[in-house]
């Protein structure tokens, strides 16, 4: 994964009402921290950092611009959002070097088909991996073509690129291969499901009837 060049500039307002002025003026709210230098506050254009995450996801490498120092290579540590308007409300950014190995999360994509008559359920959709911060897999791939009911996927199953070794348990289950549920279980389940609320609404409407008796 090639790194995304943004410009940084420094942070001096802090607070919930800086950090709202700084997300208004078209800035994420960020600190930089890691190899032993004191944290740095600093703000990113929301608008290049939000199209950089759309691509990368939260492995993109960036070489940060300090407008108070030279280019810095960063991983996202930590990204907090507001769930309703989408936006980034505050990052967390740790320096890497070139050629250092770093320990993420990458996303774990099942390709093929299983046979027919099964479910495919997924346990794990990320895997843990050690990598050279610069060469980060956008994602990793595993086959489940063809799994009969009862297979499994481990993380162990999963070929790796050159340079990059799991840094999680090899027996972690990814997915379980099923026997697919029938239409008459489906329709039984659904029956079983609606005796419950008849047998309620019978009841409510058998005390309603007693009431409106006592009452008379």
């Amino acid at each position: 994964m090639s790194e995304v060049k943004i410009s940084a500039e420094p942070r001096t307002e802090f607070g919930k009402g800086g950090a709202r002025r700084t997300r208004r003026a078209g800035l994420v709210p960020a600190v930089l921290y890691g190899h032993g230098s004191a944290p740095r506050h600093i703000a990113l254009p929301a608008r290049e950092f939000a199209a950089a995450i759309r691509h990368g996801g939260m492995n993109q490498v960036f070489s940060v611009d300090l407008t108070d120092g030279g280019p810095v290579l960063a991983l996202p540590k930590a990204i907090q959002r507001d769930p309703i308007r989408d936006t980034f409300e505050h990052v967390d950014l740790i320096i890497v070097q070139r050629g250092e190995k770093v320990t993420v999360d990458v996303p774990v994509q099942l390709i093929g088909e299983a046979a027919r008559g099964t479910l495919v359920v997924t346990e794990h959709d990320t895997l843990s991996i050690n990598a050279e911060a610069l060469h980060l897999p956008e994602h990793l791939e595993v086959s489940i073509e063809g799994l009969e009911a009862g297979s499994h996927v481990t993380a162990g199953d999963v070929t790796l690129p050159s340079g990059v070794s799991l840094a999680g348990d090899a027996e972690t289950i990814l997915a379980v291969i099923s026997v697919a549920p029938t239409a008459e279980q489906l329709e039984g389940e659904g029956a079983g499901e609606a005796a419950p609320e008849a047998a309620e609404a019978a009841e409510a409407e058998a005390t309603e009837t007693a009431e409106a008796t006592a009452e008379a």
